[in-house]
């Protein structure tokens, strides 16, 4: 990703060093990475809106409205991904690190792939 806003489910208060929540809809924060020629050139965290039973859509707009281009989860609902895709938000998959530094680094040189429908999860659930 050359340039473009990369949005990061976090724990806690999130940032470049914080960690990646496990599934999207129940994170504390949104960590926002701007990217421009390759490089991070400035991060901010903005709340989670909350997530409800059959709300699916408020963080998908939420973050369209935030002018996010890329998302990348643990773990993700069909529901939400393909709101996602309706609003031209690209949703990459990467279960194993829960570090963000590292999967926004692995996003920017083209090591994440998007996340195919097999590897949706049911949403909802206790994950992080």
């Amino acid at each position: 990703m050359e340039n473009g806003r990369i949005a990061v489910p976090s724990v806690a208060d999130g940032g470049l060093e914080g960690q990646r929540s496990g599934h999207f809809g129940h994170c504390d924060v949104f960590t926002l990475i701007d990217v421009e020629d390759g490089e991070v050139k400035n991060v901010t965290t903005v709340a989670n809106q909350g997530h409800v039973q059959g709300g699916c859509m408020v963080p998908v707009n939420f973050l369209a409205g935030h002018k996010v281009n890329a998302l990348i989860v643990g773990g993700i609902g069909m529901r939400p991904l393909m709101g996602f895709r309706q609003v031209g938000i690209d949703v990459y998959h990467d279960e194993l690190r829960i570090e963000i530094r590292p999967v926004v680094e692995d996003l920017i040189a083209g090591k994440l792939s998007i996340i195919s429908d097999n590897q949706v999860c049911g949403g909802g659930g206790g994950a992080v």
